[in-house]
């Protein structure tokens, strides 16, 4: 478990109860004190690492907030980010989306035929 360096890249994940879309925030360290790593979003860590049930095993907490563990970035994060962000995307499109009656029939036609060839 290693203190984090100036150029490190970390990410935060929230998400605001089970049914929302976990929202993934990354930064990078741009200056380390004693104990504090500063992101470039502002946000000090306690440059510790702990061990962290949140997301990943290894987190850093941000100062004044205990609870809230940022991580190092990792392939699988970015990955993860990626696919969590396309399913915010189609969402967010079919919420602000007005479909019209000829959309609207030609969606239904295209779950029907999938839906009849798959029984």
């Amino acid at each position: 478990m290693e203190e984090l360096k100036v150029g490190d890249k970390v990410y935060n994940t929230t998400q605001d109860g089970f049914d929302d879309f976990i929202r993934y925030s990354f930064s990078e360290v741009v200056a380390v004190t004693k104990t504090l790593a500063v992101l470039k979003n502002g946000i000090r860590l306690i440059n510790q690492p702990k061990i962290s049930y949140i997301t990943e095993d290894i987190g850093y907490s941000v100062k004044g907030q205990r609870g809230v563990h940022w991580h190092t970035v990792s392939l699988q994060a970015i990955r993860n980010a990626q696919l969590e962000n396309e399913k915010i995307a189609a969402y967010d499109w079919f919420e602000n989306k007005k479909f019209t009656l000829q959309e609207k029939q030609w969606i239904y036609q295209q779950f029907k035929t999938l839906s009849g060839s798959q029984e």
